[in-house]
């Protein structure tokens, strides 16, 4: 039986090139889990395992397997994708590719290579540590790359992510394989290329441009079938040799529109576009997008405008699922997601060091109505810009573009992250900043061209941050225009008060670190290592000076914790307070601010971090308390520079006015809680207001601001506000009690009671799963009922672990 298409992934052959190490691997999969899961070598995150599997990125490999084909006659090509990098394809020993960009789709014809029966694929895998000193030796000038960040060196010369050669939040393994698909093909009268799609609004109607590129061998005449949503078209085309491009508009009367999570309905349409041999399917989603950058007062705007409305853009930034490929899936990846959105986030920045995510990833983002931010791969480092890995680069734009432009998710593409900054932190760009800026501008100019050439409307911001096009300066904290990193909490060891002396337009990344939570650091550290100082402590902390800068902190604002499992609960909770700081003022200043991406949403593995998930996708109390300060409508407590003034803020990103009932009060550090004043406050649509102003000398010095709030579109929240820092506050025991009642299909019901005040309670156990409530305040004789939904089911009941602030800095 003749066939068309072979996949050729599964279970392959690997062997050390010139060595004995030899395993079976999965492809798609990477080398270092296959090594692993034979034994060859020890779990890299466990311990300081780290350092003992270096060699690993140090050798070359092959893995290969048979297939059998009987009737080779024709045009085969091989289709791959995400090739991990520098590699050589030989079939039958022809060298029928030579790769070294993970970003790129190969397509190499290899029917001269080919033999009726069994043939043998082999893929030999260069170390990438050798090839970047060969390219780096090679270059006509010396390229930096951030040394603090990437311990295995040179990663800048190749186009893989830059996060493999390790960043400070992951491990540098520098892994290799094959993450992608692998196939067979034979092209009988033309493949697909790429389908493109653009979109025009116009009044109670959408035109939806449909350009389909067709590959061929030889000239011929095919028929091409586009189906949108059951509306079937039949074009008969006649295709020259090479590349052909075909276009078909559907007009759409009463479009479903495509709004972002909280701002309607993900509405999407299904398009398949088909030839008698291929097909292609594409997930639509119709909406307008615009970047409105108009100049103001304070210097030009920077907002995302969705169908004619401004959204604010309330999320975190986006980086590999897992710093193996082979232990992440689509699975653990949705479960990442839906967090973001459960979180009230609508929006993800996919980070420049790590990957152009698979399609699937893209097709969950549709589905939740999470705005995608994308970067362009290159991060924190300078590049080259010879003409060879400019033409490269072009390839690898070209590609990305066209394979994703019709995600309605993605609303911006930014060419790189921090690459203008990173001009500033090398000693070589110092001394000669004209070289590398000059050469900075070209790779910056061959990906605006390569965009512009692949989706001629595709939205284009030049870098993150960036005050503007074409603007060099200082980002970081300049906050007139453009988007801005704002690092000087944690990097410069500021106070969190510090977050509101700037003003940002939008802020793309700022951030706070964290212990990832108890249970994870006892999947990689021994009870001997149970403590901060511990070198295997110290190696799950890959920001030079973080466990000092946590620690520092703490005696900033609380008091010390008492032991080691409350010390990691301690850093999550000023971790939370950091963020939250933040958020609450600049979502207070909208519209002058209309986004704020904190640093970060997930790990890749488990570390010491800025995430509010933990490597799993647990929780941290930054995720619980993120959920309440992203809420579309919110109260938070600013107080005014000089500290005399509390002003109480309502944020409405929604689409209707909303009238929120504000109740204030004041709970004694004993528990007991004394109401202050209610308030009713209207806001507008999509603002921000001050619904009422208080005196700091109005507070009881012994007392907590709290409040709680209901809206008339039915949120509702509360939360508390400290006048000082919680170190001066003389808590009392809190008396908390905690019960437990089945909930069903395996939930357990907690009711936590208090009969003093209890901050932050936080309840935490060893087996996975999520709550529907936590890291919440309870005064005296209150109680909060919560949920626990184990991620699996469990023959053993859970054993749970309370914290709340008091307890957690006192022996009693």
């Amino acid at each position: 039986m003749s066939i068309s298409r072979l996949d050729i992934s599964g279970t392959w052959q690997l062997a050390e090139a010139g060595g004995d190490r030899r395993s079976a691997m999965r492809v798609p999969g990477d080398v270092h889990t296959a090594l692993k899961e034979a034994g060859i070598i020890p779990d890299p995150y466990v311990g300081r395992n780290e350092d003992q599997v270096q060699w690993v990125a140090e050798r070359e490999w092959v893995i290969e397997r048979q297939f059998v084909i009987d009737d080779p006659d024709g045009n085969w090509y091989l289709d791959i994708t995400y090739l991990d990098t520098v590699a050589v394809v030989f079939i039958n020993d022809v060298p029928v590719l030579s790769a070294d960009n993970c970003f790129r789709r190969y397509r190499p014809d290899v029917s001269a290579a080919l033999q009726a029966g069994e043939n043998t694929i082999r893929i030999h895998f260069h170390s990438s540590v050798a090839a970047g000193a060969e390219r780096q030796a090679r270059q006509p000038f010396y390229i930096p790359y951030s040394t603090g960040n990437c311990p295995i060196p040179n990663g800048n010369m190749l186009r893989k992510p830059q996060c493999h050669f390790g960043w400070d939040w992951n491990i540098a393994l520098a892994p290799l394989g094959l993450y992608g698909e692998i196939s067979l093909n034979r092209l009988e009268t033309a493949r697909i290329e790429h389908v493109v799609t653009s979109q025009r609004h116009a009044a109670g109607k959408v035109e939806l441009h449909v350009a389909l590129t067709l590959y061929a061998v030889d000239p011929g005449v095919l028929p091409v079938h586009f189906d949108l949503d059951g509306e079937r078209v039949r074009l008969d085309c006649g295709i020259a040799a090479g590349e052909t491009t075909i276009h078909h508009i559907f007009e759409i009367t009463e479009p479903r529109l495509w709004w972002p999570a909280g701002s309607g309905e993900q509405n999407l349409y299904r398009l398949t576009v088909e030839i008698p041999e291929d097909q292609v399917t594409r997930q639509i989603g119709l909406r307008a997008v615009e970047l409105v950058t108009d100049p103001d007062e304070a210097g030009s705007r920077f907002a995302f405008r969705i169908n004619g409305r401004e959204i604010f853009c309330r999320g975190a930034n986006w980086i590999p699922a897992d710093a193996l490929f082979s232990l992440s899936s689509p699975e653990k990846t949705e479960d990442l997601l839906q967090s973001a959105v459960d979180a009230n986030m609508n929006m993800l920045r996919v980070w420049g060091g790590g990957f152009y995510e698979r399609d699937w990833f893209y097709d969950l983002c549709d589905r939740l109505g999470l705005m995608v931010w994308q970067d362009f791969q290159f991060a924190c480092n300078l590049y080259p810009s010879t003409p060879d890995f400019l033409e490269d680069v072009t390839k690898e734009v070209d590609y990305q573009v066209r394979r994703l432009i019709s995600h309605p998710s993605i609303v911006v593409w930014c060419g790189d992250n921090e690459l203008v900054g990173a001009l500033t932190w090398f000693k070589e760009s110092i001394e000669n900043r004209d070289r590398y800026l000059v050469s900075y501008d070209r790779l910056n100019r061959t990906i605006e061209q390569a965009l512009k050439a692949a989706a001629p409307e595709a939205i284009w911001w030049p870098s993150s941050p960036a005050s503007g096009y074409l603007d060099y300066g200082d980002a970081w904290h300049a906050d007139g225009s453009g988007d801005m990193h704002y690092w000087s909490v944690w990097h410069e060891n500021k106070s969190f008060d510090n977050y509101r002396s700037v003003r940002p337009r939008f802020c793309s990344e700022f951030g706070f670190q964290s212990y990832t939570s108890l249970p994870v650091i006892q999947t990689y550290a021994e009870p001997k290592d149970i403590n901060i100082a511990s070198p295997v402590m110290e190696h799950h902390q890959k920001n030079a000076g973080g466990n000092e800068r946590i620690a520092a902190t703490m005696f900033r604002y609380v008091r010390f914790p008492k032991d080691f499992a409350n010390f990691v609960y301690l850093s999550q909770v000023q971790q939370a307070l950091a963020i939250r700081t933040a958020v609450d003022y600049w979502r207070s200043l909208k519209p002058h601010c209309m986004g704020t991406l904190y640093w970060q949403l997930n790990d890749t593995w488990p570390v010491a971090s800025w995430s509010s998930l933990d490597y799993g996708g647990g929780w941290k109390v930054l995720h619980y308390v993120a959920r309440r300060f992203f809420q579309p409508v919110a109260v938070a407590a600013i107080p005014s520079e000089d500290g005399n003034e509390i002003r109480i803020s309502l944020v409405n990103d929604t689409m209707e006015d909303v009238t929120a009932t504000i109740n204030l009060s004041t709970v004694s550090l004993g528990g007991t809680r004394t109401p202050l004043k209610s308030v009713d406050a209207l806001c507008s649509p999509d603002a921000a207001v001050t619904a009422v102003g208080l005196s700091a000398s109005d507070l009881p010095p012994d007392a907590i601001l709290f409040w709680s709030f209901t809206a008339t579109n039915g949120m509702g929240g509360e939360g508390h506000y400290v006048h000082g820092t919680y170190k001066a506050l003389d808590l009392a025991p809190p008396g908390l009690e905690v019960s437990m009642s089945p909930a069903g299909d395996g939930a357990i019901d907690l009711l936590v009671q208090a009969s003093g005040l209890a901050l932050f309670v936080m309840v935490e156990s060893d087996t996975p799963g999520r709550y529907s409530d936590n890291a919440f305040d309870v005064a005296a004789g209150e109680s909060r009922r919560i949920t626990f939904t184990p991620s699996e089911p469990s023959a053993a009941a859970p054993v749970f672990r309370i914290y709340d602030l008091y307890s957690c800095q006192s022996a009693d």
